[in-house]
C-alpha cells in the first residue's frame, strides 16, 4: 500500500469511491431517490472542482501497490476559527474496512493539518446514524463537541438527520500522526 497526494486526474476514482460509501452508509439520513440516482456524477462534479482547486486543502489517496483506489481523506485547513481544519471526508473501499487504512489517512490528514494550518485542532462531522464511525473517531483520540442538524439541499435529505461534530483539539498529538505513512 501507498499514499499519495491526489491530483485533478484521480477526480473520477474518489468520486466513485465517494458515492459507493455514501450508498451504504448514508441511507436514512439521505433520500433513497438521491443515493439511488446519478449520485456518482454530482461527487465527480465536487472532485474536478476540489482537485482543480487544490489550495488550502490536502487530498491524500490509500492505493494498492497496482494503483487501486483503497480509501481517501480530504481535509480543508483553518475551516473554523475555535474547531481548526476540517476532515470533510475520509472513505475507504468497503471491502477493507477495519483494516487500519481509514487510520493511517486520518493520521495523515491530521499531519497536513498540524504541518499546514494556522491552528493545529481539527474536527471533522459525522451522521449520528453512523455508530460504527463514530466508534472509530473516539477510539482514535476524538471528543464529541457538539450535535447539530445536517444542513444542505432539503431534497437530498431525508427529514432533519442530526450530525455529531469530534474534535482533536491537537492534531499533531493525533495517534500516528508523527509516524504516517
Amino acid at each position: 500500500m501507498q499514499f499519495r497526494d491526489a491530483l485533478p486526474d484521480d477526480a473520477a476514482r474518489v468520486a466513485a469511491l465517494h458515492a459507493d460509501s455514501w450508498r451504504r452508509h448514508y441511507r436514512g439520513a439521505y433520500s433513497d431517490a438521491f443515493l439511488d440516482g446519478d449520485v456518482e456524477s454530482d461527487r465527480r462534479s465536487v472532485w474536478s472542482a476540489r482537485l482543480a482547486a487544490r489550495a488550502g486543502t490536502a487530498t491524500i489517496l490509500a492505493e494498492s501497490s497496482e494503483g487501486g483506489l483503497l480509501g481517501f481523506a480530504h481535509v480543508r485547513f483553518d475551516q473554523d476559527p475555535r474547531w481548526g481544519s476540517l476532515v470533510d471526508n475520509l472513505h475507504v473501499t468497503n471491502a477493507l474496512r477495519r483494516t487500519g487504512i481509514g487510520r493511517r489517512l486520518l493520521a495523515l490528514a491530521a499531519r497536513s493539518a498540524a504541518s499546514q494550518a494556522s491552528t493545529r485542532a481539527l474536527y471533522l462531522w459525522v451522521l449520528e446514524q453512523n455508530r460504527a464511525a463514530q466508534a472509530f473517531y473516539l477510539a482514535s483520540g476524538a471528543a464529541h463537541v457538539e450535535t447539530a442538524i445536517v444542513d444542505g439541499d432539503p431534497a437530498r435529505l431525508n427529514g432533519t438527520p442530526r450530525k455529531l461534530r469530534m474534535s482533536w483539539p491537537d492534531a499533531s498529538l493525533f495517534p500516528g500522526a508523527a509516524e504516517a505513512p
